[in-house]
């Protein structure tokens, strides 16, 4: 009797995360072999006074529960991009997303730089290894990756980086980045 041994898929799972606007939406859409999912809504009256619309005055719409993307390393390797949504009314919902994840991105907007504390603070916690990606918006002011660093508090062993979301090759950068640090930090834990 002829038997084929067949490898069993593997799934990574990866969060992409960040403060209202930072372009969370825009890096999935950037490195997805698939149109991503989008649970995007346009923003109404109900956010104002509560979404902070600063450094992002010309934004339209928000995430309300998460953007999906997909991108196939080789037959049997998949990477499933799940974005979370990035205002603080939704943050429920970050449990389920994160339940099972290799790691997470956490893009920063330098404009708004604390916005992304809670994504920090959430996943140190949780010790889910993460990486920080600056996007470099247009016009926005440039800082070293150190002076984020400081800024944010972070581990020297928390990779962080400068990058384009809107680029796909910049946003194929951080997820290496991230994935390259996933497999360090639990190789080292074991």
């Amino acid at each position: 009797m002829d038997s084929v041994l067949s490898e069993d898929p593997v799934a990574l799972k990866i969060l992409i995360a960040g403060g209202f606007g930072v372009g969370k939406t825009t890096l999935v859409g950037s490195i997805s072999e698939i149109k991503p999912l989008r649970t995007e809504e346009v923003l109404s009256d109900r956010g104002v006074g509560v979404d902070d619309l600063d450094g992002v005055e010309a934004k339209t719409t928000t995430t309300v529960a998460m953007d999906f993307g997909r991108i196939t390393i080789r037959d049997g390797l998949v990477v499933y991009l799940f974005g979370t949504p990035g205002q603080e009314r939704f943050w429920f919902m970050w449990d389920e997303l994160s339940y099972g994840a290799l790691g997470a991105v956490v893009i920063a907007d330098t404009r708004r730089l604390t916005d992304c504390f809670p994504s920090v603070d959430y996943f140190e916690q949780r010790g889910t290894p993460f990486v920080v990606a600056v996007n470099c918006f247009d016009g926005a002011d440039r800082h070293t990756v150190d002076d984020v660093r400081i800024a944010l508090d972070l581990d020297d062993d928390v990779p962080v980086m400068l990058c384009d979301v809107r680029r796909r090759t910049s946003a194929k950068e951080v997820m290496i980045t991230l994935v390259e640090h996933s497999l360090r930090t639990l190789t080292s834990a074991n």
